[in-house]
């Protein structure tokens, strides 16, 4: 299995290069949440999601984004780093956006499934706002850059983040 080796300005998948973004608290091998950094080490991909009202399902594995799918954000909340739903009262990200972000999400098992409080939440690969945009920690993409990768990418596959690359 091919592995997703990230560089300073793209993923690597086999010989294609992607170019991608990252977190705008650059990459750290010490990780904490609301930091805004990508982590260094090797992540598995876990999961796919996907908006249904948007596009058909990408991979015959993905999961659609409900309505009222939240992704938990509270360190101190026993879902923290979890998909929750709503109502949800403690902190959390809504992964069904107005904007396009998250219409397909890759899952990575950073700091999952058993989170450790305070070492930062989901690490997924996404769509980027625009060109070199920062996240707050994920890599995003081109939407059709994603889709090529969502295509050719099984679950397992291994995103590997160098130490050599933290700032």
């Amino acid at each position: 299995m091919t592995d997703l080796i990230l560089t300073r300005t793209h993923l690597r998948f086999g010989h294609v290069r992607l170019p991608c973004t990252v977190g705008r608290g650059g990459i750290r091998g010490d990780k904490r949440e609301s930091d805004g950094a990508t982590p260094v080490g090797s992540h598995r991909i876990v999961g796919l999601l996907y908006r249904p009202d948007r596009l058909t399902a990408p991979r015959p594995w993905a999961r659609p984004i409900g309505i009222c799918d939240l992704w938990s954000d509270d360190s101190g909340d026993a879902q923290y780093n979890q998909l929750v739903r709503a109502p949800y009262l403690p902190s959390h990200e809504k992964l069904r956006r107005a904007d396009p972000l998250y219409d397909i999400v890759l899952l990575t098992d950073w700091n999952w499934p058993d989170a450790t409080p305070g070492c930062g939440s989901a690490i997924f690969l996404h769509s980027q706002r625009r060109p070199g945009y920062p996240t707050e920690g994920c890599i995003a993409f081109r939407r059709d850059h994603l889709l090529w990768l969502v295509s050719r990418i099984e679950l397992g596959h291994r995103l590997i983040v160098p130490r050599g690359l933290a700032t």
